[in-house]
């Protein structure tokens, strides 16, 4: 089947991590690959050798970012959207620059919303679609010493269930991918890889890539990768917010601090 005959799944953050372990399984599925991101592909190309893949190097921090990635799909069909792209942010929030935290916002909210809601209204009049939204269990965390990064993700966790209420009976799933602490190149752009969390053990992102993509073609709501992440996310729920911002400090706290 040539490229053009295959059904298009574009994954945003598609470089490394739970991007291109969602980019190998949309490949495995006969999906042709549109990856966007703002880092080099050398390494994604190299470990989806012999999949229909396309590539954009785009800030979807940007308005214009993210028209330049909608100008590159054109008229195609997009079947699959895996708005996975995303930033951290590391140390207290007043001790941030504030274009770091407005960048953030804009990648993980605005740029991700601009997106959804520009492939979200074709799938919606074509009446087919799915759409999986990388949120995170520190969406559920008040996130002391990340504390923009994780508010962002709570952004994203409520939008994906409310989208996901207003699409419900037009044939478009969404769904919310809610991993725990993983391996990814997030610690090291997040300059937190001093901090406990960021030094210490991690989930690989194969397994909430697969959680991800299956919970996403079975149509749920939301998945986390395994039995105690979806157990620590039924306690985040009923914790006291102060208890648990007390966790977060002592996990993303750099050394020193």
């Amino acid at each position: 089947m040539n490229a053009v005959d295959k059904p298009l799944a574009l994954i945003t953050g598609a470089t490394s991590g739970i991007g291109l372990e969602l980019a190998k399984l949309a490949a495995a599925d006969g999906y042709a690959l549109l990856l966007a991101a703002d880092r080099p592909f050398e390494r994604a190309l190299a470990e989806l050798s012999g999949a229909a893949v396309e590539t954009i190097t785009v800030d979807l921090s940007t308005a214009e970012g993210v028209a330049a990635l909608v100008a590159q799909i054109g008229k195609r069909e997009v079947d699959v959207l895996c708005a996975n792209a995303g930033q951290g942010l590391s140390q207290g929030f007043l001790d941030q620059d504030f274009a770091d935290v407005r960048k953030l916002i804009g990648i993980n909210v605005v740029g991700t919303l601009d997106l959804v809601q520009q492939i979200g209204r074709s799938m919606r009049a074509r009446g087919r679609g799915r759409i999986l939204l990388t949120g995170s269990l520190a969406g559920l965390l008040p996130g002391a010493y990340q504390a923009a990064y994780n508010a962002s993700k709570a952004f994203v966790d409520n939008f994906s269930f409310a989208l996901r209420n207003e699409l419900k009976d037009t044939g478009v799933t969404v769904t919310c991918l809610m991993p725990n602490v993983t391996e990814t190149d997030f610690w090291e752009r997040a300059g937190a890889l001093e901090s406990k969390a960021g030094s210490g053990k991690k989930d690989r992102p194969e397994a909430p890539a697969k959680a991800g993509w299956a919970a996403m073609k079975a149509g749920e709501g939301a998945v986390s990768p395994g039995y105690f992440d979806t157990l620590q996310r039924a306690i985040l729920r009923v914790l006291p917010r102060d208890a648990l911002a007390k966790v977060n400090a002592k996990e993303m706290r750099l050394d020193g601090a």
